[in-house]
């Protein structure tokens, strides 16, 4: 038996490097001058816009905006459910082109969320609710006002002369206090009405007991300390509109207290048949945790539902809206839309919810995130960040529109399983 040769490894020739072997290399990039832009530019995820976010905002702002009821298991059991699926892509599929867009409530939307209310948004940032109405015009998306607003339903319509904008409503004790709202918001061309159903008591929201949150935020020697390493914060406070509720008197106690002086514990289904009558747009009722209730809501001829725990501020431990989907899905139908929000932190988190179901998602704290990192550019920032994940989302999927994504999308994953 013939032995093989032993080849010998191939020797590299070495040389030394001429000057214009470098040039190829040595491609600097512009530098960013302006701050915000730099930091907005680095910030990829709405992760990323939140550690903006906390670096820049008073603890008791951020935290107010942050923060949940209770063990605030809620809110952390909803991200996760979002993180607990598998996609199921197809190949092969022609998606040079993507169709981002989707009807809501008989009015496109450029893509398939729009801006949540919000209270308090001038709190988080000066800019506060003109920043995400006007973001949400320029998008294409719906905005949401909240009741608990800092800014006047007439100026964010002035704002926004070509925006939808939406109006969220608490029934509050004084029944007449909260249709004079309405009544503002159809002469200011609101077309919309959210009517919130599950506060009828605040939920126990600890880190703002712990920070003695107030609003506006007062002064203490522990605030001034916080305040230190944050003077823009401070600076736009107080050299702006001083921070007041734009559909309330002041309040000087906590936001809890506020809430409890407010929300009304008899509400029942009757008055929501009420304002039904009172409002002559659509109407989507927020904060359905069960499927008889969305059953209900269906037979009551309501516009559409919002499968939402209010972000976790109210009951800890509630129904994750994203595990009730499918279910509220088969026994409503095409009813009414289905519309859905909490924990929604990605493009990825959209696309999902879209496939199990829902024809709408709204957005909180990631705006708010982008708000506090960066005013009006942060909200832009947020906003571009989860069309490109759903756009780039739909492409490895294989579908180019959102009518194409369907149940077999996805597979949702279950850490919690009921017992028996």
């Amino acid at each position: 038996m013939s032995q093989q040769p032993v080849r010998q490894p191939v020797r590299q020739v070495r040389r030394f490097p001429r000057p214009r072997d470098f040039l190829p290399l040595l491609k600097f990039k512009k530098p960013t001058l302006n701050p915000t832009t730099r930091r907005l530019e680095q910030a990829l995820t709405v992760y990323d816009l939140r550690a903006i976010a906390k670096r820049r905002t008073p603890k008791a702002a951020f935290d107010y905006t942050d923060g949940s009821a209770d063990q605030e298991l809620s809110l952390g059991r909803a991200r996760q459910a979002f993180e607990d699926i598998t996609f199921h892509p197809s190949i092969l599929r022609d998606v040079s082109v993507v169709d981002t867009s989707v009807e809501v409530l008989g009015v496109r939307s450029a893509l398939p969320f729009g801006i949540a209310p919000t209270g308090f948004t001038r709190m988080m940032q000066s800019e506060g609710e003109i920043a995400g109405a006007t973001a949400a015009e320029a998008a294409g998306i719906p905005y949401a006002l909240s009741t608990m607003g800092t800014t006047a339903i007439e100026d964010v319509a002035a704002a926004t002369p070509e925006g939808r904008n939406w109006f969220q409503l608490y029934m509050w004790k004084d029944r007449d206090r909260s249709m004079a709202l309405v009544d503002r918001a159809a002469k200011a061309g609101f077309d919309t009405l959210l009517v919130t159903v599950d506060v009828p008591v605040a939920g126990a929201r600890l880190r703002d007991t712990r920070n003695g949150m107030t609003i506006p935020p007062t002064l203490s020697p522990k605030t001034v300390l916080n305040a230190i390493p944050r003077p823009a914060w401070w600076i736009n406070f107080l050299t702006t509109e001083p921070l007041a509720f734009a559909s309330l008197d002041k309040w000087s106690g906590t936001v809890a207290e506020l809430l409890d002086t407010m929300f009304d514990p008899t509400v029942t289904f009757d008055d929501l048949a009420w304002i039904r009558d009172q409002w002559h747009g659509k109407v989507v009722v927020k904060g359905i945790q069960n499927v008889a209730d969305a059953g209900k809501l269906a037979e009551m001829g309501m516009d559409a539902i919002l499968l939402s725990n209010h972000g976790g501020r109210q009951l800890d431990r509630a129904p994750v809206p994203f595990h009730l989907l499918p279910d509220v899905k088969a026994a409503v139908g095409d009813s009414l839309e289905i519309h859905l929000d909490t924990g929604i932190m990605s493009g990825q988190d959209i696309v999902a919810a879209i496939a199990m179901g829902a024809d709408f998602t709204l957005i909180g704290r990631a705006y708010l995130y982008g708000l506090m990192a960066g005013g009006r550019r942060g909200v832009d920032r947020t906003i571009e960040i989860l069309r490109k994940d759903i756009e780039r989302t739909m492409r490895l999927l294989g579908v180019s529109t959102l009518a194409e994504l369907q149940p077999e999308h996805v597979t949702q994953l279950h850490r919690l399983t009921a017992r028996g």
